[in-house]
């Protein structure tokens, strides 16, 4: 095998990317310092489908993203790449998301939810098996020493990650960039739901911060679950954003607030709709109003300049069109951003 410096020296960042490894990278999960876990899982949408295909489509569009990054010199010398996407997990989450298509109609109708309803009780337990799953490969690598992130999927994905990080670090905070509070209890009848996944990482102990930002779509059953939890969230309503701007706040100020809420180990799980959706208008519930992406690199560079530690992340709900890749071609840039400001805030990366 290889060194990871004659790696290094043998690759041309400047050549045309080439398919199969993600950003053309040519490194292996034993050659990089990041692995990402790709989680192609929409079992419980509620909406839009799609999502599920996100993985791979990052994967393909990764390969047009140019590999300089202004503020982090030789950013792909960090070595990041991808597990393979399991198939089987694809095939899985097709095959009941058609089961819990059935059950969501039945309910949009009128239908109530009744305890031991067949089909809720076959996708919780496929779910949970996923989450173990999730945890079981998080911790192989974490064990590594590697940086872990994952990509999904729906938002139900990173939960086994949560867990997983729970038994590496005592207490972290969950920075969540979103459309939505995703504080259900059980949404639709379903545990693990992907409106439900903040709601069930509160259960988790080690999780002593969740700071939401972006959040524009939301129920009272979710504003009550953040007033229950005396401080524990801390919620950054993109209402509240844009009327602070408006009265000539700027955004690095806002940046400021938000980064004093959250404690020296941060966790950050991105819902691709938490952007404005231009630049995502084929993810599984768009909400207009959200961020712009140059406002997101901002508050990552700003987070990590402040000290901060990013311990893990998530890229979800990114859904190709059928008529182009403009939603994975976001989501790929997106991604690498996260990928090298969590190196720069481990010290494997240099920003200037």
């Amino acid at each position: 095998m290889l060194s990871r410096e004659d790696i290094i020296a043998g690759f041309d960042p400047n050549a045309p990317g080439t398919g199969g490894n993600l950003f053309g990278l040519p490194f292996t999960p034993e050659t990089s310092s990041l692995v990402l876990i790709p989680v192609p899982w929409e079992v419980t949408v509620s909406y839009h489908s799609g999502t599920a295909k996100g993985p791979r489509a990052i994967l393909e569009a990764s390969c047009q993203v140019d590999l300089s990054i202004k503020d982090i010199p030789d950013a792909w010398k960090l070595g990041v790449s991808m597990l393979p996407i399991p198939t089987d997990l694809y095939e899985e989450s097709i095959r009941l998301r058609e089961l819990a298509a059935q059950h969501i109609k039945a309910v949009e109708s009128g239908e109530k939810i009744i305890a031991g309803n067949p089909i809720v009780a076959r996708i919780n337990e496929a779910t949970e098996n996923l989450n173990i799953y999730v945890k079981s490969t998080a911790l192989r690598w974490l064990k590594e020493n590697k940086m872990v992130g994952l990509v999904g999927g729906d938002h139900s994905t990173p939960l086994g990650f949560f867990r997983a990080l729970s038994e590496v670090h005592d207490r972290f905070g969950i920075l969540q960039i979103d459309a939505h509070l995703d504080l259900r209890k059980a949404y639709e009848g379903f545990t693990y739901s992907h409106a439900s996944v903040m709601f069930n990482a509160l259960k988790i102990p080690g999780v002593q911060r969740l700071v939401q930002v972006g959040i524009r779509d939301y129920c009272d059953e979710e504003l009550q679950v953040i007033e229950r939890a005396m401080g524990r969230v801390v919620t950054f309503f993109d209402q509240d954003i844009k009327s602070a701007s408006y009265e000539g706040k700027t955004w690095a100020t806002i940046c400021d607030s938000i980064i004093k809420e959250l404690p020296q180990n941060v966790y950050i799980s991105f819902d691709i709709d938490g952007l404005d959706p231009v630049l995502c208008p084929n993810t599984g519930t768009p909400v207009p109003g959200g961020l712009q992406f140059e406002q997101v690199v901002f508050l990552l560079k700003r987070l990590v300049k402040s000290g901060k530690r990013i311990i893990g992340f998530d890229l979800n709900e990114v859904a190709p069109s059928g008529e182009g890749d403009w939603d994975a071609n976001v989501g790929a840039r997106l991604l690498y951003q996260l990928c090298n400001w969590m190196a720069v805030s481990h010290g494997k990366l240099k920003a200037l």
